[in-house]
């Protein structure tokens, strides 16, 4: 069974520095280069009275990161495709920035399915006597 794309959602408590856009889009940026994705596009909007929502679009997919200083919390989502990725990186930077007391972790596959293995239709060689003909068979169609 392969997945198309891996989804890390973290859990942050006892947090700090979560009412600040600058570090919100400085934690997103590192994180970016951590998991060595493809930056599309980043915004990161405040909230009134306090609390920040970051996203970095990826060409992997997304990085979201949602704040509530009142209660030290913030909710992150890391969802990339592709390449296999060490969410371990992305946690580095997080500490870095947010210092949480605690971090709980949860990760889904996505897109789980069966994938079959890519094989090219097996063609018999044309004899030598046919080789000079300029008629042939048609190739073999693939089937899904």
């Amino acid at each position: 069974m392969k997945a198309i794309g891996r989804h890390i959602i973290l859990e942050m408590w006892g947090c700090q520095n979560l009412d600040s856009v600058e570090i919100a889009e400085q934690a997103l940026r590192d994180m970016v280069a951590a998991l060595d994705v493809n930056l599309l596009d980043l915004k990161v909007y405040p909230f009134s009275p306090v609390g920040v929502t970051g996203m970095a679009i990826v060409s992997e997919s997304h990085l979201v990161i949602h704040t509530w200083p009142e209660y030290g919390y913030a909710a992150v989502d890391l969802f990339t495709c592709g390449a296999a990725r060490d969410p371990q990186d992305a946690l580095a930077v997080l500490r870095e920035h947010f210092q949480p007391e605690r971090i709980g972790v949860m990760e889904i596959n996505r897109g789980q399915m069966e994938l079959p293995e890519y094989e090219r239709p097996h063609t018999e060689p044309i004899p030598a006597s046919q080789s000079d003909a300029h008629t042939s068979a048609p190739a073999p169609a693939y089937s899904a």
